[in-house]
Order: C-alpha cells, then sequence, then structure tokens
C-alpha cells in the first residue's frame, strides 16, 4: 500500500466561522445572497452526485468525455510527476488523468471536506502501489501552500467550478494559482462553455426536481449550523439565464412575506413575497475569454479540447 498522508491547514473552527461569516454578509446585502460552497454537506453532496447523472446535466459527461479522449495528450504535454487536484471530492474522474500519467509520483487532493478526502484518499494509496497520496484540507480560494514534491507539477481544477466565481474572484485565483506554478508545471482548467439557452437553463432546473432540493439544502444547511428557521416549503427553485454576464444565477424565491430567525447570529432577516435569494452564479465561457483571463493572470493557453458537440472544454496553460 502507498504512503497516505493528510494535512489540515484549515484550523478546525474555520469552516463554521466562515459560514456565519458568509450568511451575516449574504443575508444583509442587497440583493442578498449566499455563497453555493454551502451546498455541499454530506446530503448535498449526494443530491450533487445524482445531478450528475440526469439527462438535463451534461457538463459531467462532457468533461468525462474529453478526459478519456485526451488523457494521454495531457500526459505527453504535462510530464507530470505530480498531479495537484483543486476541489477533488471523490477524486473519481481524475482516475483517468492518473492512469494516463504513467510518470506520476505524487497525488495532492485538495478540498475543504476531511471525509471526503480520507475515503478517497485511502482508496487510491490502497489501489496505486507507487503513487503517495498528500491531502490538503484546504480552501483553494484562500491561497494555498503546496507539499514540496516532484515536478513537473500538473494543477487541475475541474467540473466547471471555476465558472461559480465572479469576475474578480477568478481573476484572483487564476493568479493564485499562477503563483504556484513553476518554470515546466501546467494548469489543466475545465470550463463549460455558452451554448443554446434552453439546454442551460434545463441543466440547473430539471424534471425530476433534483437541483431544487440541491438548491434548497443550503437552507437546511443554515437551519442545522445556526440554528436558523428557514422553511425550504416556503422558497422556489428558480433558474434563470443572464445574458449580459453569460451565466446561470441560481435563486430562491420567497412564496410569501416572511422573517427568518438566525439565533446563533441574533438577526432577524425579513423576505418580502417573491423576494429573490441568490445562492449560485455558473459562468459560462468563450475560447478568447479563457485565454485573455489566463493572460492577464500571467498563463499562457497552450491546448484546448472540447467534447464532440462543442459543450464543454479542458484547457491547459503554462507559466508565461
Amino acid at each position: 500500500m502507498s504512503p497516505f498522508l493528510l494535512t489540515r491547514t484549515l484550523p478546525e473552527d474555520a469552516t463554521d466561522a466562515a459560514l456565519r461569516a458568509d450568511v451575516l454578509h449574504g443575508l444583509g446585502s442587497d440583493p442578498k445572497t449566499l455563497p453555493p460552497k454551502w451546498f455541499y454537506d454530506a446530503h448535498g453532496s449526494e443530491l450533487f452526485e445524482k445531478i450528475t447523472e440526469l439527462p438535463e446535466y451534461y457538463p459531467t459527461r462532457a468533461e468525462r468525455e474529453i478526459l478519456l479522449a485526451r488523457a494521454g495528450e495531457i500526459a505527453r504535454a504535462t510530464g507530470a510527476r505530480t498531479l495537484v487536484e483543486l476541489g477533488s471530492g471523490s477524486s473519481e474522474k481524475t482516475r483517468h488523468l492518473l492512469d494516463a500519467l504513467t510518470g506520476l509520483r505524487t497525488y495532492v487532493p485538495v478540498d475543504v471536506s476531511e471525509s471526503a478526502l480520507t475515503q478517497a484518499g485511502e482508496a487510491l494509496a490502497a489501489e496505486r502501489p507507487g503513487l503517495d497520496v498528500h491531502a490538503l484540507i484546504a480552501d483553494f480560494t484562500g491561497g494555498l501552500a503546496m507539499p514540496d514534491t516532484p515536478g513537473p507539477r500538473l494543477v487541475a481544477f475541474l467540473g466547471g467550478t471555476i465558472g461559480n466565481l465572479l469576475p474578480a474572484e477568478r481573476a484572483a485565483f487564476l493568479t493564485s494559482v499562477r503563483a504556484l506554478l513553476s518554470p515546466g508545471d501546467a494548469l489543466l482548467l475545465g470550463t463549460d462553455l455558452v451554448k443554446d439557452e434552453g439546454e442551460l437553463v434545463a441543466a440547473y432546473d430539471d424534471a425530476a426536481g433534483v437541483t431544487a432540493a440541491f438548491d434548497k439544502n443550503v437552507l437546511s444547511v443554515v437551519n442545522r449550523e445556526l440554528g436558523a428557521d428557514f422553511d425550504p416549503g416556503a422558497f422556489a427553485h428558480v433558474a434563470l439565464w443572464n445574458p449580459e454576464h453569460e451565466w446561470i444565477e441560481m435563486r430562491l424565491r420567497s412564496l410569501a412575506a416572511q422573517t427568518v430567525k438566525i439565533p446563533a447570529l441574533g438577526l432577524a432577516v425579513d423576505f418580502a413575497e417573491g423576494e429573490e435569494l441568490r445562492t449560485e452564479v455558473s459562468a459560462k465561457f468563450r475560447e478568447e475569454g479563457v485565454r485573455g483571463e489566463l493572460a492577464a493572470a500571467g498563463l499562457d493557453l497552450t491546448h484546448w479540447w472540447t467534447d464532440e458537440k462543442g459543450r464543454f472544454a479542458l484547457s491547459l496553460s503554462t507559466a508565461g
């Protein structure tokens, strides 16, 4: 069995402090917002796995198609001996890269979930003799300190998750990734692409209502962790395409005038009937836009791959 090491770079109470800060700031804003990272407790993660299997939700299948077709090219282009995956979760789709990167010595999954890292990391260490797995409990949006691992390194940020960051947040994130890269290192980035509005909205508002349950789960998280009294049934899930910003917005619309109490924060929050709480932005991209954002962070886009239908892209970039 290969070595498995788990390192915590977040304080034990960091998650609770971040949730309190996000709820206090977001519900005090106009319009009201909550960050999408709070969807993902154990139940939310299960719901998201179900979403990835829905017929309407194409991104996971499209990205997997590219990985299966291009993993060999990625391996040849990078020669990576270390793979760092940001927001690794279950590390399931990463296995295609692990299979192709024949010279790989170390895998560094990075996530805020200790349980997900432990489960995936221990399984991979057992399955792959000779692969060191050094998991990091960390928030990749807050700056990272990488362990000392052999280069070249490939940093992977998959799933189109970068679309959940607003433009200024994306710029800061890409700049922080660039700071991690040494000569010869590379970034593999997954981006969902601009396409027909109907196809986009359906992917975030499925007929079975799984995404609606996922959206409302953020209210259950706030209830459990902060003692709030949100009634998820008093909100409706809404998914809208914003053509100006070219992103999907997920919102929760209050079905009646109501006041929500959050005792842990000493807060009472009023919602008017029809008022909407934004829970996620999911930006969609064009190749020229991705190239420009990477360049602004000091990264040169060298490879661009899409699935057969041109719905999703993986790009490979190096430090400029």
